[in-house]
């Protein structure tokens, strides 16, 4: 699904940000991207948008060259205040992407109705962003990817500005959805990615959410950022908050993760 090819990028100030990054992920797979703080995670997720082009290398989506941000992805942005109109309702702003997608307006409304529900915004759907506190807000645009049902879904920390309880729903409501791509299809897998549905690349600094939402956890070095480690998660599914985090595999590879952190 996304093939990532000798990636590097140096900044106008002759900052080098990232640097020979090779990485591919299969149709249906939720990577998880960690890494210390300025490895360049932001930067490589924004290369493989179409949003910023790479000094060297390319990033290939679907078997087509990445050139300008491809119709069948989605992105939830980490500065969740620049990301949602404040003129418009909450509830217009999920569903404003869906023009694209060419359906009526009772149909964009029902889908981000829908989509407002699922991340438990939908008493606050005829509300304006400025309305909402910053979770709020961030739930929104999560919302908003989510309406779309990208075939291609990328999150930079995305789940950071919420408390630890919403944290975790969003958590499973990501595993939950991952089923559900571009053509709606809808299977419920809860980690392990098998070839079919949403494909997910999520950002993240928190090492136990990396371990528990990911099919592989990709460690990144310090700057420029390369990779470091490629490791399979293979926990069981479905995942379960505490369960999960109680098993000895969940419990080694979260430690193998942070050493490869810190070694980075």
């Amino acid at each position: 699904m996304l093939e990532i090819k000798g990636l590097g990028h140096t900044y106008d100030d002759g900052h080098r940000a990232v640097d020979g990054i090779d990485l591919e992920v299969a149709q249906g797979e939720l990577v998880s991207l960690v890494g210390p703080s300025g490895c360049g995670k932001s930067t490589l997720l924004r290369c493989v948008a179409g949003l910023l082009t790479p000094t060297e290398g390319a990033v290939v989506i679907g078997g087509r060259a990445v050139e300008r941000v491809p119709d069948e992805l989605a992105v939830v942005f980490q500065d969740y205040t620049r990301s949602l109109f404040p003129w418009l309702s909450v509830r217009d702003n999920v569903a404003l992407p869906l023009r694209r997608r060419g359906l009526r307006r009772a149909q964009r409304r029902a889908a981000a109705e829908e989509a407002l529900g699922q991340v438990g915004l939908a008493a606050a759907a005829r509300r304006y962003p400025w309305q909402l506190s910053g979770g709020m807000q961030q739930r929104a645009a999560i919302a908003r990817a989510l309406a779309y049902r990208p075939a291609l879904l990328l999150m930079d920390e995305p789940f950071g500005s919420v408390d630890a309880q919403t944290r975790e729903d969003l958590e499973d409501l990501l595993l939950g959805v991952r089923g559900t791509g571009a053509e709606g299809d809808k299977e419920d897998r809860g980690g392990g990615g098998d070839g079919g549905g949403m494909t997910i690349l999520l950002v993240t600094h928190d090492i136990d959410e990396s371990v528990y939402v990911g099919d592989r956890v990709v460690v990144l070095t310090g700057a420029p950022g390369r990779v470091h480690s490629d490791l399979r998660v293979g926990l069981p599914a479905p995942r379960d908050q505490i369960a999960t985090r109680e098993l000895p595999a969940f419990v080694s590879l979260r430690a193998e993760v942070g050493r490869a952190v810190r070694r980075g």
